[in-house]
């Protein structure tokens, strides 16, 4: 069985594992979207064998299940073989410290367990199951968790209070055979090193020359020191305070872990420990440092304010305080979010890949490091984009990645993954690390990440959509939704009056969302504006006034005029079968971006073996060279926006001259040509399908090929008959999550889609039409 997330995003309010973007979260948002659907909570568990037959249930229970039973009782690594037990991670909590909320026992902490289970999915494919135990007592505790440890892969030891949880989390890791971590502390910890690694590369200083001041001391605080002395830091030059100010050898009664770093300075206060730091590290409450202790520091420091929910200094006044800080929070709405979901997914997912029997310290500090170098790397467009940047870089304003970078994956796995092999703890080692990487760019399969991030990305800058076909039941739908989704501002194009009774008759609400009747007289002034501009653009290519004024009564000329202005952002327009005058009209309208003569649509498929693009699926019929030429060049560019490295195969019935014919022969000669003038561009053909697809094949048969040792992820298709044959087969087999048409070449963005689209095929159209809208902004700002 695997356990599949009914979600897209969690609510848990830490300041460590707060999710992506702040929003105000309201008490009934958060009771609605736990009880969505009438379907009470976050996770549900779906078999991952068929289940139709009689025989089916008689292999999947008695008697065929005796067979692998037998198998593993015979050799134990054989679970790994049989069972799930190498995607499953158990969320394990006894609830005495959840949140900022303390001891709320077990059932009201369950739905921060499943809320941890949810992101365990949707960031690294890993199944879980989360369990709440009614147990405080450490020894029984610590027994109910190693007498369940053999069903899971990995544990996840969760809101377990301090002192309690070092005893608990040292023996589980010592009498248990599997990787076990408390987040609350090591997650933390690999987050904020990471960081820290980075804040003192920008600032110019060293590990080992640095002075610490550590405000908290609990499970997390205790876990970071620690670790920033792996990192280099010494112990002497470290001060840790509590509720009660300075920890310091003077005191009486303190727990083992806080004489562990009491100091025998004569200071008292924060405010004393402050003087000269070069570091602090808040893991306390808020409000507990001011702009003066800041300022009290060493010459460029570095603040980490990590209380929960809000930082011990608020971010403003901290960065008014003084030009030279280096400032983060856990807070996603500030720059520098320390942020445990870069860490604990791809941590989990890289140690029970080979199986490791621990978590150890080379495997954390490969976690740090490959955090802390992802940051330092060219951010693609599509992060950006998520955040609402224009050039995300390594800087006092960027010490992490972001958590919507689809590199931590590979990234962060295949360290822990490497580290765990090098230490010896890897019982099923990993021979190609290369391939494995490949691998987890695939691992979600069908859960729609890719398509989860795009609809973030929307979400943090909407923007105004023409819908044309507003009076059709799927459009009008679509458009609401993702106005309701907070995806972008309709403007529906139609008669006021069908389109408010269509949204009676379906029970839509209309509050808030923009209609407009190109036929309406009240238009007739913009008409008139439309047609003068489109006859100036077009006076020498045969369109009069009065042909320019005709047009504008149809709602596709009107619509991408609207866009074409500067008086919306995107259009959408559904077509029937032949859809020439619709791209006519675009051609016209809009026109073509300079250094290409066609454009063309782009469909990305999401499927069980990874992400694939396929192109030109709706626009160019019969494709000539030139024609394959400009396909091949604006998939590449897309496919490179949305993250992925372009590995093209030119499709065909031939492989590699084989049929010079008419066909084959044009795509032979594409290839030759993007070859010759762009060898950036990773591609080969022409070939058939199972060549494209099998690299194995492909590099025997053809050892000549220039992709030898790829995996083919964009699809050129020879004709708009052969693409859209095969997309719209595997939409209707449901073998893959599709999102597109994506129109890809015009100069703004017109989208098409056929009339009778799905709603949920629009919306995800849409989110991508804002997409595209958002990065045609930008490239307009930077020219």
């Amino acid at each position: 069985m695997r356990v599949y997330t009914r979600a897209l995003q969690d609510i848990k309010h830490t300041s460590i594992t707060n999710i992506i973007i702040m929003t105000k979260i309201t008490k009934k948002m958060a009771l609605d979207y736990h009880h969505m659907d009438d379907k009470p909570g976050k996770i549900c568990v779906v078999p991952t064998k068929p289940y139709q037959s009689q025989n089916d249930l008689s292999l999947a229970y008695s008697p065929g299940v005796g067979f692998p039973c037998l198998e593993i009782k015979d050799n134990a690594d054989d679970v790994y073989k049989y069972t799930n037990k190498g995607n499953l991670v158990g969320v394990v909590s006894n609830c005495t410290a959840v949140l900022g909320l303390g001891d709320i026992g077990p059932l009201a902490g369950k739905p921060v367990m499943e809320g941890k289970a949810l992101l365990f999915k949707i960031f690294a494919g890993l199944d879980s199951f989360d369990i709440e135990l009614d147990e405080k007592d450490p020894e029984k505790f610590i027994a109910a968790v190693k007498a369940i440890a053999p069903t899971f892969g990995g544990i996840n030891l969760e809101d377990i209070k301090a002192p309690e949880c070092f005893e608990i989390e040292r023996r589980l890791k010592e009498e248990c055979d599997i990787p076990i971590m408390h987040d609350d502390q090591h997650g933390t910890a690999i987050i904020s090193g990471a960081g820290l690694i980075n804040a003192l590369e920008i600032q110019g200083k060293k590990a080992k020359d640095v002075k610490l001041v550590v405000n908290g001391a609990g499970a997390a605080a205790i876990c970071c020191t620690r670790l920033y002395m792996q990192l280099g830091v010494k112990k002497e030059n470290i001060v840790m305070c509590d509720s009660r100010g300075v920890i310091t050898t003077r005191r009486e009664k303190l727990t083992e872990q806080k004489k562990e770093f009491a100091t025998k300075r004569k200071i008292e206060t924060l405010a004393e420990a402050m003087v000269g730091a070069d570091v602090f590290l808040g893991l306390s409450v808020k409000d507990v440092v001011t702009p003066e202790m800041i300022q009290s520091m060493a010459d460029k420091p570095i603040v980490f304010a990590l209380a929960n929910p809000d930082p011990e200094i608020e971010y403003s006044k901290a960065i008014a305080s003084r030009p030279d800080l280096i400032f983060a929070t856990g807070r996603s709405d500030y720059p520098n979010q320390i942020n445990n979901v870069l860490g604990f997914p791809y941590i989990f997912r890289g140690a029970i890949d080979c199986s490791a029997t621990e978590i150890n310290s080379a495997m954390e500090l490969a976690a740090v490091h490959a955090i802390a170098d992802l940051a330092k790397k060219t951010v693609p467009p599509v992060v950006n984009a998520a955040y609402k940047m224009n050039n995300l870089k390594f800087g006092p304003q960027y010490i992490l990645p972001k958590a919507l970078d689809p590199r931590l994956i590979e990234t962060v796995s295949t360290a822990v993954a490497k580290a765990a092999m090098e230490s010896g703890v890897a019982r099923r080692p990993i021979d190609d690390l290369d391939a494995y990487r490949s691998e987890l760019r695939k691992v979600l399969g069908y859960d729609d990440k890719l398509l989860r991030r795009f609809t973030d990305t929307a979400k943090n800058s909407p923007k105004r959509v023409v819908f044309a076909q507003a009076n059709t039941d799927n459009m009008l739908q679509a458009a609401v939704e993702s106005y309701k989704s907070g995806i972008c501002f309709p403007i529906l194009l139609g008669n006021d009056e069908m389109i408010a009774k269509r949204a009676k008759k379906l029970d839509l609400d209309l509050k808030g969302i923009t209609i407009v009747n190109p036929r309406h007289d009240r238009e007739e002034r913009r008409r008139a504006r439309y047609a003068k501009m489109h006859m100036n653009k077009h006076q020498r290519d045969g369109i009069n006034l009065t042909e320019a004024t005709e047009k504008m009564f149809d709602r596709n000329y009107f619509g991408m005029m609207m866009v074409e202005t500067g008086e919306a952002d995107a259009f959408i327009t559904g077509t029937f079968a032949g859809s020439g005058n619709t791209v006519k009209i675009a051609k016209e309208v809009i026109g073509i971006k300079p250094g290409f003569k066609h454009f063309a649509t782009l469909h990305i498929l999401n499927t069980k073996r990874g992400t694939f693009f396929l192109a030109d699926t709706s626009i160019n019929h019969e494709n000539s060279t030139e024609e394959l030429v400009d396909i091949a060049r604006l998939t590449y560019d897309a496919v490179k926006y949305f993250a992925h490295y372009p590995v093209m195969a030119m499709l065909s019935y031939s492989n590699f001259g084989s049929n010079p014919e008419h066909g084959p022969g044009e795509i032979h000669e594409a290839v030759e040509i993007l070859h010759r003038d762009y060898p950036e561009i990773a591609v080969e053909g022409e070939m058939q399908v199972q060549y494209a697809l099998n690299k194995q094949l492909r590099d025997k048969q053809f050892p000549f090929n220039k992709i030898v040792g790829k995996d083919v992820n964009t699809l050129i298709f020879p004709n708009l008959s052969a693409a859209n044959t095969v997309f719209q087969m595997l939409l209707e087999m449901g073998a893959a999550e599709i999102v597109g048409p994506i129109q890809i070449g015009l100069n703004k963005p017109i989208h098409f889609t056929s009339i009778d689209t799905s709603v949920r095929d629009i919306v995800n159209l849409t989110t991508m039409a804002v997409i595209d809208a958002n990065v045609y902004e930008k490239t307009s700002i930077k020219k």
